[in-house]
């Protein structure tokens, strides 16, 4: 592993306020960031990255390396959540370990915007249809545990139809938010689009630093209840992700030779859903408990991807 890479990340400003926002918690400071100031500043990321992977999108040429991308990123929200799923089922109950499975094949969109921000920061970047690949993996894992906790869970009280979490998942705010972003950005006359440029370029960072700030702060409250788990759930939430981004990171080469796409590929394996998959799960199976699986995604393994994740997923590519 290269420890210079590690160690820039660890000292990047975005991710000290990440770490500030914990400690705010942890001293009982008053600090906090407005619900709808974060709400905003949510928006504001998910816009930049999908209006500037369209415009990135809109000077590429179709390729058979995009469709294999797009293919792969699919495979993996596929298979993720069913393998991860009997893993949970030996210690958790059914609708449990299908919650859990679901968020983990699914994708968190924060990461996402974290990992590109880490990119730039190594002067790297990735390819427009990115965007994409990460919008398209938030449904099928979605599907696959709903479908699992349907066959073994002897009478799980969800009745909500497949076709209805489909449409659930691409309407979900932040799914919806980059996909139409995306298009508008590849639509859009480039010279009308030069407008935005400073607007989605020079200020994303510091709106970054506000919201992992937020996110700390959202972390350190939820970390107490999460460890009263046990020891299991902590396991997961650390050594599957690093497994998954490992194996992606290293699978990768045989579906894109670009270092950023198979960089954002690794992330994307390794983050977990803790906005669309919750927002599902709290339809489709009521007794799943989001007291274990939005602090096993939010205050454990989203911090672990951006502290020494991101850093190994990248030595093992570049």
């Amino acid at each position: 592993m290269n420890f210079n890479l590690l160690f820039e990340n660890l000292t990047n400003p975005a991710l000290l306020f990440f770490v500030l926002g914990i400690i705010a918690v942890k001293v009982k400071s008053d600090l906090e960031i407005p619900p709808s100031t974060s709400k905003f500043i949510s928006l504001y990321l998910l816009f930049s990255i999908g209006f500037k992977g369209g415009q990135e999108l809109a000077h590429s040429h179709f390729t058979t390396e995009i469709l294999w991308t797009v293919i792969f990123g699919m495979f993996l929200a596929f298979i993720i959540p069913f393998y991860t799923f009997f893993i949970l089922k030996r210690k958790l109950s059914v609708e449990n370990a299908g919650a859990i499975a679901a968020a983990y094949g699914s994708v968190s969109a924060v990461t996402f915007v974290t990992g590109i921000a880490f990119l730039e920061a190594h002067k790297l970047t990735s390819d427009g249809h990115m965007v994409a690949v990460m919008a398209l993996m938030e449904a099928p894992a979605i599907i696959v545990g709903v479908v699992l906790i349907r066959m073994f869970g002897n009478g799980t009280k969800s009745t909500t139809k497949i076709s209805s979490l489909i449409g659930h998942s691409f309407t979900n705010g932040s799914v919806l938010l980059i996909l139409g972003s995306l298009v508008i950005g590849f639509i859009a006359n480039e010279k009308a689009a030069e407008g935005i440029k400073p607007f989605t370029n020079d200020l994303f960072k510091g709106f970054l630093a506000i919201f992992l700030l937020d996110m700390g702060i959202i972390s350190g409250r939820k970390l107490s209840d999460f460890f009263k788990n046990g020891w299991f759930t902590a396991l997961f939430a650390i050594l599957i992700p690093l497994i998954n981004g490992c194996l992606v990171a290293y699978t990768s080469q045989f579906i894109t030779p670009e270092v950023g796409n198979r960089f954002i590929l690794a992330v994307l394996a390794a983050s977990a859903s803790y906005i669309a998959v919750p927002a599902a799960m709290k339809i489709a199976v009521p007794d799943a408990n989001p007291s274990i699986y939005l602090p096993m995604a939010l205050a454990v393994t989203f911090p672990f991807n951006i502290t020494i994740g991101m850093p190994i997923y990248l030595s093992i590519i570049w």
